[in-house]
């Protein structure tokens, strides 16, 4: 069970490092995607975010 202290915790960290987007996909998508995910053992979140770094890196624009 999380405690009161756990959730401030994480809602803190959340609102200082952490930012976020909503992506939307033609249906059928999500489901192709997290397929794709799961052959490379890695979360749909992990996998969106190594692309991203990916091209953030081949344009030159990747911060370390």
């Amino acid at each position: 069970m999380t405690t009161n202290a756990q959730k401030k915790a994480s809602k803190k960290y959340e609102s200082e490092k952490i930012e976020s987007i909503k992506l939307r996909f033609p249906k059928g998508k999500k489901e192709l995607i997290q397929q794709c995910a799961k052959l490379n053992h890695e979360s749909i979140n992990g996998m969106v975010n190594r692309l991203i770094d990916q091209e953030l890196s081949k344009q030159g624009l990747k911060k370390d």
